[in-house]
């Protein structure tokens, strides 16, 4: 007897020291990345800042491939000299193309990590908000397993849109 209440009050006091220990959040940062209006908001300015030179790459490659057309269609009536100056004119245009492509890759990389830090650093001052203003002790944002009661990424979400 005395065995079994001294099991049940030291049972009593584990339960009571979980229940007082510390707060954890779960976030998943992914879904806030993909899912913020400011990630939206990072794409399409993204999209305006590149989109005319990705349409003058693709004036380009058109061009390159109607000169490539042009040189495979008229090539058995040119003359040989003719054809050299094609040939050297389409190996400049691939050139061309080559560098303005490896250039807008470049910089687009450049600038959407550069957005994305910015979105990361958002994110985390709302996570920290939340987590000093609701008392918690830790938010974790990668688990091998979580359960919905301790999962703040909507909460996150919310404030991103506000």
């Amino acid at each position: 007897m005395l065995r079994t209440v001294a099991f049940l009050a030291s049972m009593l006091c584990a339960g009571q020291l979980l229940a007082d220990g510390p707060k954890v959040g779960y976030v998943d940062a992914a879904k806030l990345a993909e899912s913020s209006p400011q990630a939206a908001e990072a794409l399409k300015k993204l999209e305006e800042e590149f989109g005319p030179r990705d349409d003058e790459i693709r004036e380009l490659r058109a061009r390159l491939r109607a000169a490539e057309a042009e040189l495979d269609k008229n090539s058995p009536v040119m003359s040989q000299s003719a054809i050299g100056e094609a040939q050297i004119e389409i190996t400049g245009m691939r050139r061309r193309v080559a560098r303005l492509q490896q250039e807008y890759r470049d910089e687009l990389n450049l600038r959407k990590n550069q957005e994305l830090a910015k979105l990361q650093r958002l994110i985390i001052e709302e996570i920290n908000k939340i987590a000093e203003a609701e008392g918690f002790d830790l938010i974790i944002e990668q688990a091998v397993y979580h359960s919905d009661e301790i999962d703040i990424t909507d909460k996150v979400l919310e404030k991103l849109r506000q």
